[in-house]
């Protein structure tokens, strides 16, 4: 069964605040409430939510404040409640980071289908970022690789060659594509450097157990990244 979206919200109006959690709740998500900006700060940075509803108008930090401050370390999406209709709300929100805002009283329909949307939008995302095989999971935001959730230790250009090849995985990848992909030139038949970053790449990806997923040399033809058991295609 998939885990349920976590969404914050942040209302101070405890009516308003009751009614939205229920209804959230009614339709499969889980839901965590902050009544004030400090707290929903503090919330946001530990819980890290895969959605935040957050009303304009509440105590200590305004919803504005919250959303400039919270965009340093949250990337996921963030929807606006307002009580002003005028257009200066929804610019100054989208300025500060909201990715789209409701005008109050709220529309249970419309904010479900807000909500469904800004969640589709975000995965849509996180899977152009994201490679997973098996137990090995690429990032391309962080140029990270973890293997069984713990990190292998790779620099930036040997990254971006295991992310090149896995994009293609299963097929071979010539070193002319290579070198073009990753330093905007043509192949001159001297340049090694892709040599190199294949070399310790192989390397850590040893050091750190990756049995199921290899680069291989294919000789004569350039490289492959695949299962260790498979068969490269032409």
């Amino acid at each position: 069964m998939p885990i349920a979206k976590q969404i914050l919200v942040v209302e101070d109006d405890a009516s308003l605040a009751e009614w939205i959690c229920d209804y959230l709740l009614d339709h499969g998500y889980g839901v965590t409430l902050a009544s004030q900006g400090d707290y929903a700060l503090e919330m946001i940075a530990e819980e890290q939510p895969d959605l935040v509803l957050l009303d304009v108008m509440i105590p200590v930090k305004n919803g504005f404040d919250v959303c400039k401050e919270a965009r340093e370390f949250y990337s996921k999406p963030i929807l606006f409640m307002t009580a002003c209709s005028e257009d200066g709300d929804e610019i100054q929100g989208l300025e500060v980071g909201a990715d789209d805002y409701l005008t109050k009283p709220i529309r249970p329909r419309v904010l479900l289908a807000r909500i469904k949307a800004l969640l589709r939008r975000a995965s849509d995302e996180e899977v152009k970022q994201q490679l997973v095989f098996g137990s090995l999971v690429l990032n391309a935001t962080a140029k990270s690789v973890t293997i069984d959730q713990q990190s292998v230790g790779l620099n930036a250009n040997e990254f971006d060659v295991l992310w090149q090849l896995a994009l293609k995985a299963g097929t071979i990848v010539s070193r002319i594509e290579l070198v073009s992909q990753l330093r905007g030139i043509e192949y001159d038949g001297l340049d090694r450097s892709i040599d190199i970053r294949i070399s310790r790449l192989r390397k850590k990806l040893q050091e750190a157990q990756s049995q199921a997923y290899k680069v291989k040399t294919v000789r004569g033809k350039g490289y492959l990244f695949c299962r260790d058991d498979s068969e490269p295609a032409s």
